[in-house]
């Protein structure tokens, strides 16, 4: 089974492949726990769960003894339905038993899934958390340092152009200044988003308990950015104050407040670049083995096309960042006073150190 779970990983070069490979790698190093949660936060159409679902299929006799449960954490009823259609072909149950889970299917491959509107609602337990373009997505808040102190960006109204908002600063403190900015901030200019500091204090507090691990991928920094907050309407930058409602609006993670906000509870890893962490799962000799066993010139370009646009800094390659959160004992020893040298030697966590191969 080990030499199998090897080939099928030098086989694959998807980004949400990779991901599912990264979930597998942790059960295996935290001793194949006989059942575990794969909870996504803001599965958007479905795609990446389905992807990581294939994966599991793909390794279902390494998986045979481990009871796998996938829970959504949506509260768009709207993509709840898109990825319903994705993942269960329609087989849907609208008012399940467990009050906690607003719907229930079963997966193409009969996993059952849980849709939840709030991350309080899913069970506690051995679980893996996935959180892929989620946290860019939140609210922020916006601060100006200023010769009197840190001030409030807001939105009004411009008084000389009709219809038309502006960005102004508060005339004094807010209670956001006064709760959102840390006394050792050496920036000029901070974008805070508490949503996602009370999503990390809840990650973090699951984890301590029931073990697992979370995976956040997102555009971000650590800590070194400031006016990061944009708008992109048909994939194209667009003035975050034209016309509400009609863009998406992102603002860079900042994972150093990630960092801060587990409050110690878990060991974080990260953050790294997408190209760093890919390398480090092996993405260069998967490419290496998928063209040396492809024929076809087209499925070849096709190939190295993909390739570059995960790897190449100007590309996905610097844009996108993992990092992640796991339980302290996953990354230190059990005090083992009476015989330090029985102790085993710890798996490196897949994707944030050098892949050796032997």
């Amino acid at each position: 089974k080990g030499d199998s779970f090897f080939l099928f990983l030098i086989c694959i070069i998807s980004l949400c492949q990779l991901i599912g490979i990264w979930y597998i790698s942790e059960w295996i190093a935290t001793g194949k726990p006989k059942a575990f949660q794969l909870v996504e936060l803001g599965p958007g159409r479905g795609t990446l769960t389905d992807d990581i679902l294939r994966v599991f299929n793909q390794l279902a006799s390494l998986l045979s003894k481990c009871d796998v449960s996938i829970h959504l954490v949506e509260v768009s009823p709207t993509l709840s339905e898109i990825q319903a259609l994705m993942l269960t072909g329609g087989k849907l149950q609208p008012n399940p038993e467990d009050k906690s889970a607003y719907m229930k299917g079963i997966s193409k491959t009969g996993i059952p899934i849980f849709w939840y509107r709030d991350i309080q609602d899913v069970p506690q337990g051995y679980s893996f958390y996935l959180a892929h373009e989620f946290f860019d997505a939140l609210p922020i808040h916006k601060f100006q340092r200023t010769e009197k102190g840190w001030r409030e960006v807001l939105v009004d109204i411009d008084p000389e152009v009709p219809d038309q908002l502006r960005f102004v600063l508060a005339p004094s403190s807010t209670p956001a200044t006064e709760n959102f900015i840390q006394p050792e901030e050496t920036r000029d200019h901070v974008e805070v988003c508490p949503e996602a500091g009370v999503l990390i204090q809840r990650l973090a507090s699951r984890l301590e308990k029931g073990g697992g691990a979370a995976l956040i991928a997102d555009y971000g920094h650590d800590g070194t950015k400031t006016d990061t907050f944009r708008g992109f309407r048909n994939h194209k930058l667009h003035d975050v104050l034209k016309a509400p409602g009609t863009a998406d609006l992102t603002a860079d993670v900042d994972f150093s407040y990630l960092r801060k906000m587990t409050q110690g509870r878990t060991a974080t890893l990260g953050p790294i670049k997408q190209r760093e962490f890919l390398k480090n799962m092996g993405i260069d000799l998967r490419l290496q083995v998928l063209l040396q066993n492809s024929q076809d010139t087209a499925t070849q370009e096709q190939l190295l096309h993909s390739y570059d646009m995960l790897m190449n800094p100007k590309k996905m390659g610097d844009c996108f960042n993992f990092f992640a959160l796991l339980p302290h004992h996953r990354l230190t020893h059990p005090d083992k006073k009476d015989n330090p040298q029985s102790r085993a030697p710890l798996v490196p966590v897949a994707g944030f150190g050098e892949l050796l191969l032997k």
